[in-house]
């Protein structure tokens, strides 16, 4: 079994709680993958200075947000965790080059478990965290993913949770569905195009190359799983858009899937 990358925007922690296209996507998402025999997150909301995967028999539920109704608070997400999995994924990331550490102790942050809550609601597939380096930048989390791109294979569905923009300076004010506006789309359009057309060389140097690329990343660590989804999907990847979608204006939705052309698409678009 050969699952491809995936790129998803987890938006705000109350997406399990609001109406959105974005919601109704990631709710039918995970029936339409093959089921996988474990996941993987790199999530914007775990950033070390060093690669680190976590490693516990059972994931705790971190509500790493403030000011929110008591029924997110509420929500539980216990996967279990894998620890053989994460030192075979350090191990990985050894030999490509990285230092890789590994925690003993962390649970899912909002990043995980939020967007996994929607796909596979029973919890029950092991889940692991893998941090970003926000110091870094988007060509280290590209050698990230082609590191570990070989778990695709084993039936590890790898998965960069960010933001597609994510200016929360902009975020007040606006109801869940309130259409984007032109600098928010602009951007979003300019990635896709750059993604589609395989342009890897000025997507890495999106900040120079991208309208608004400061506006809509303040600072970057909801894109970098983009790139880290990117490599994981191999050296021969192409991308393919499943899904496009806004909430409060200013964050772009989007998901996609990184894969070899040789392999079929396996989650419908929407």
């Amino acid at each position: 079994m050969t699952l491809p990358a995936l790129f998803l925007s987890h938006g705000a922690p109350t997406l399990p709680l609001t109406d959105t296209p974005a919601r109704t996507f990631l709710q039918q998402a995970g029936s339409t993958l093959e089921r996988p025999k474990a996941i993987l997150v790199i999530s914007a909301h775990w950033e070390t200075d060093v690669p680190t995967v976590n490693a516990v028999e059972r994931n705790d539920t971190i509500h790493d947000f403030g000011g929110f109704p008591r029924a997110l608070y509420d929500m539980r997400y216990p996967a279990p965790g894998s620890p053989q999995l994460a030192a075979h994924i350090a191990e990985l990331l050894r030999t490509a080059g990285f230092a890789c550490n590994i925690d003993r102790k962390r649970g899912l942050d909002h990043g995980a478990w939020v967007p996994l809550l929607l796909m596979y609601p029973s919890a029950d597939i092991p889940v692991l965290q893998l941090s970003v380096q926000t110091h870094l930048g988007p060509e280290h989390h590209l050698r990230v993913g082609r590191a570990i791109a070989s778990l695709r294979q084993e039936g590890v569905l790898i998965v960069g949770s960010g933001s597609f923009t994510h200016d929360l300076s902009e975020f007040r004010g606006h109801d869940a569905n309130d259409a984007a506006p032109d600098w928010v789309n602009g951007f979003a359009d300019w990635v896709d195009s750059a993604l589609t057309k395989g342009d890897t060389a000025t997507l890495l140097d999106y900040r120079r190359n991208a309208p608004y690329a400061a506006k809509n990343h303040p600072t970057e660590e909801h894109l970098l799983p983009l790139y880290a989804a990117l490599g994981a999907g191999g050296e021969a990847a192409e991308a393919t858009r499943l899904h496009a979608s806004s909430t409060y204006s200013v964050l772009r939705m989007d998901v996609y899937a990184f894969q070899p052309k040789s392999e079929q698409p396996q989650v419908k678009v929407a």
